[in-house]
């Protein structure tokens, strides 16, 4: 099982690079030859997760009244 990074394993990761570095984020774009796209990082934010079973990962919470133990506050790149 992969350890979830936090936000200071993130910042010392980070301080290995020149500071001036774009940063872009990997990922699958599903096709039929499995490329890997890396769109640029334009913002960093706070936000609600839930896990859900159907994605099998987190997913965004988008009302922010909903109240639950299951909720937990995580930080979002894109």
């Amino acid at each position: 099982m992969t350890t979830k990074m936090t936000v200071k394993d993130l910042i010392e990761k980070l301080q290995e690079f020149a500071p001036d570095a774009e940063v872009h984020i990997a990922y699958s774009y599903g096709d039929h030859w499995r490329t890997q796209v890396a769109p640029a990082v334009t913002e960093a934010e706070e936000t609600q997760v839930e896990w859900s079973e159907y994605h099998r990962m987190d997913r965004i919470v988008d009302d922010e009244d909903y109240d639950d133990e299951r909720i937990r506050p995580v930080v979002v790149i894109r």
